[in-house]
């Protein structure tokens, strides 16, 4: 296992993951968002392709984009409107659902 691995291994907050890679964070931001913001790493690590084949250098500087990125979705936004875990999906989907455009109301009995 790589150092790198084991330096990962080590991280469990999404504090210890902003400190690690030397990101400047709010910690009011972090604090209300944090388990959004790893959430939100862990969905761009799965996308990417072919982070096994980097070199440890070049694999810590996209782990290091994407964690800016996972922190910066929530500095410029908030979690019901990145809608990362399934309880904000499901509450976007509803509110969605019962929207009627304003338009396609008549009244009953009108002449």
């Amino acid at each position: 296992m790589s150092s790198f691995q084991d330096d990962l291994d080590d991280l469990n907050t999404a504090e210890d993951f902003l400190r690690f890679f030397g990101i400047d964070f709010d910690a009011r931001v972090v604090h209300v968002n944090r388990l959004h913001i790893l959430q939100r790493f862990h969905d761009y690590l799965a996308e990417e392709a072919n982070l096994d084949s980097l070199a440890e250098d070049l694999l810590r500087d996209r782990y290091k984009v994407l964690i800016t990125q996972a922190y910066q979705d929530f500095v410029k936004s908030d979690a019901i409107a990145e809608k990362v875990f399934k309880v904000h999906k499901d509450q976007a989907e509803r509110h969605n659902a019962s929207f009627v455009p304003l338009e396609s109301l008549t009244l009953s009995g009108a002449q």
